[in-house]
């Protein structure tokens, strides 16, 4: 379902490179430097050599520990003591109850009644305390409210906020380090965090290097608000990546106007298929979300449409692909619904 469209705050400044920097050396103790993988069947699929930064080998099986790490570490005594509050659909949900349990704080997490059973049972695995909403940004946002009023405890937004977005920054900073001439990096694009991130923490390293977001078909907002130019809106989705149900916020909005090369749509059944392919031909769980990157690389025609340069030394592109996460419930695999 969506709503009205929104104001962009073109008077948001990024998170710096500085911040960027200050961010990993926060985190690094704490979280995992994850592996950069290779597939020679898929790139033969894709005809483009792939690089996967695997966050699915996170420390919480996810990217979002990066985050919800640095902005928990960010707070003071003070602003940590009464615990911290989140609305999530699930892994960040997971990162921040980690975070907090490391911090010595509680952390109350507000999740969709419809979220995966596997990241639920993660959340309270961690030790937080889970309270259920409808499953819609609205009511995630209003159940936040209420217990955060009623707890005192600290916000950390998932995506609309500086701390999120620079310690996010760190996977792209990593995946650039390791392979530092990638011509492009896929990640994909829910609330924004994740691909803002990576637009910052790539281009400082490769400022050269273009930024392409995947999004399912069903959750569009992203694509329909780079496309129109307005910040628009999906209060709710049904789409199986369970991970790509939010909205972008102007915060988010702002980076990917400036950054970002282009939004780039997959159907259900192309999430399906790639998550399939990549388990059966690189041994690894990643979880739908995360098969949003790189579905769109394994149509066919859809590399060389991209324009990216080909490259004296191989004649194919170098491309980077951000998995996300790979918390899956293996009761319920996606191809056997």
């Amino acid at each position: 379902m969506s709503t009205a469209p929104q104001v962009e705050d073109t008077t948001f400044l990024p998170p710096s490179w500085e911040a960027i920097l200050a961010a990993h050396a926060r985190i690094a103790p704490r979280i995992h430097r994850t592996p950069v993988l290779t597939s020679s069947s898929l790139d033969a699929i894709a005809g483009a050599k792939l690089f996967f930064k695997c966050e699915n080998l996170q420390r919480t099986g996810s990217f979002k520990i990066r985050g919800a790490t640095n902005a928990i570490f960010s707070l003071s005594k003070d602003e940590a003591a009464r615990g911290i509050v989140t609305p999530s659909s699930g892994n960040h949900g997971a990162a921040v109850a980690c975070a907090a349990a490391w911090r010595g704080v509680p952390a109350y997490i507000v999740v969709p009644k419809n979220a995966p059973k596997v990241k639920v049972q993660a959340i309270e695995a961690y030790g937080g305390k889970v309270t259920f909403s409808e499953p819609t940004i609205t009511s995630r946002t209003e159940v936040a409210a209420r217990v955060q009023a009623e707890t005192g405890a600290h916000l950390v937004h998932p995506y609309d906020n500086d701390r999120i977005i620079a310690g996010q920054a760190t996977a792209a900073k990593e995946l650039l380090e390791e392979v530092g001439d990638l011509d492009a990096v896929f990640a994909p694009v829910s609330g924004g965090g994740l691909l803002s991130g990576t637009c910052l923490g790539a281009r400082g390293i490769r400022t050269s290097v273009r930024i392409f977001g995947c999004e399912p078909a069903r959750a569009d907002d992203a694509y329909r608000s780079l496309a129109t130019g307005t910040l628009q809106s999906l209060d709710s989705s049904d789409t199986i990546a369970d991970g790509l149900r939010a909205s972008l916020s102007p915060r988010t909005f702002a980076i990917l106007r400036k950054y970002v090369d282009r939004i780039l749509l997959v159907s259900e059944e192309e999430i399906i298929s790639a998550a399939r392919l990549v388990w059966e031909r690189m041994k690894i769980i990643i979880e739908p979300s995360s098969a949003v990157a790189i579905a769109p690389l394994l149509k066919a025609g859809v590399v060389p449409s991209l324009n990216l340069s080909n490259r004296p030394d191989s004649g194919v592109p170098k491309l980077g692909v951000i998995f996300s996460g790979g918390n899956v419930d293996l009761s319920a695999l996606p191809w056997t619904r």
